[in-house]
């Protein structure tokens, strides 16, 4: 464990992966908020496993990929100063392996890559200034990670009622967060419930904890719950984040995010998906792998397991929700409806991702 000062003035979980001249420090989200602990990972096949072991959820992958990556280079300019483009190369792949559903680490590893070509077409091409571009290309992706969420959080919240009350699942952290920042500043008083989302009660233990730590009434209700306040009236939107929408609309996202929407489109409550932008290599939803965890995690809750010997689990992590229960797609370049994202993929900027 590694006890590192946290920020002041921000929720705990919007700077909870860093990067430390012994390594990557993440804060492991298995045990928050009972327990504040950082995990120490020293290279960046311990920065991998900590992504696939859950030490850190949601965007944290995003950021672990990129510090992931400036350690990588920093110990590759150490100890193989001929191949640290090679060495990266290797990093890059193994970390896009941790996560195969979300594109996060994808995008992450190729704004530090692309900072690595741009030096070495400079001629800037020693293992020290290799490190060096590594680094601040994983600054840069994470500069962009922020200012796409505060974005996207301006565009979620005009789409929320002055007085709203929200239904989200998992945990969106800065999508939410910035969704939430943007509608106090607006003056908005929004409630949220939060699904538990097991196995790892990532709603429960992150999303509550953070929304009631920016001050937001919040109401803790079971995966199952959902259809019921939907009937009830008692919510005025869903909001999730995704971990990949396609070109064609389908929100991919935890597992129970399709069948929260259905439930939704039923009851004629809108359902808001969030995400930087639509993956362009995915064009519908069967071209994204969707991940299989192990069956065994479904079987226990907080290292407690809650059936018997003789029953087995299964675990898909992730579900694909059709475009027809999606009602708009919040993008960084504001909200487009989940059949008209080729305007987004068509509305060229002069910054792009990498």
């Amino acid at each position: 464990m590694t006890l590192i000062t946290e920020p002041a003035g921000q929720p705990v979980l919007t700077a909870s992966v860093r990067l430390a001249e012994d390594g990557v420090h993440l804060l492991d989200r298995r045990v928050f908020p009972f327990e504040r602990t950082w995990v120490r990972a020293r290279d960046l096949e311990q920065v991998a496993r900590a992504i696939e072991d859950m030490v850190t959820q949601s965007s944290g992958p995003y950021f672990a990929a990129l510090w992931g990556m400036a350690l990588a280079a920093r110990h590759a300019a150490a100890d193989e100063p001929g191949r640290v483009r090679e060495r990266l190369t290797a990093a890059a792949e193994r970390l896009i392996a941790t996560r195969p559903t979300n594109d996060h680490p994808r995008i992450a590893v190729s704004w530090v890559l692309a900072e690595v070509d741009a030096a070495r077409a400079r001629g800037e091409d020693s293992p020290e200034q290799l490190a060096a571009a590594a680094l601040a290309g994983a600054r840069a992706g994470d500069a962009d990670y922020r200012a796409r969420s505060r974005a996207m959080g301006e565009a979620a919240a005009a789409l929320l009622p002055d007085r709203a009350r929200v239904l989200t699942h998992c945990w969106g952290d800065l999508y939410l967060t910035e969704t939430v920042a943007a509608a106090q500043r607006a003056g908005k008083q929004l409630e949220f419930c939060c699904t538990e989302t097991r196995p790892y009660l990532q709603g429960a233990r992150l999303t509550a904890e953070t929304l009631a730590e920016m001050g937001v009434p919040t109401t803790l209700i079971t995966d199952g719950m959902g259809a019921a306040l939907f009937s009830a009236g008692e919510i005025d939107a869903l909001i999730t984040a995704s971990d990949r929408i396609t070109l064609d609309g389908h929100v991919i996202n935890k597992v129970g995010t399709l069948q929260l929407a259905v439930a939704a489109h039923a009851f004629g409550v809108p359902f808001h998906a969030l995400c930087h932008g639509p993956d362009p290599r995915a064009a519908t939803g069967s071209d994204v792998p969707i991940e299989h965890r192990d069956g065994d995690e479904v079987l226990h809750t907080l290292g407690r397991r809650t059936a018997s010997e003789r029953v087995r689990g299964r675990y898909p992590a992730f579900d694909v929700t059709p475009p027809r229960f999606v009602t708009t797609v919040v993008t960084d370049r504001g909200p487009f409806a989940p059949d008209a994202l080729a305007g987004y993929a068509n509305a060229e900027q002069e910054e792009e991702r990498p």
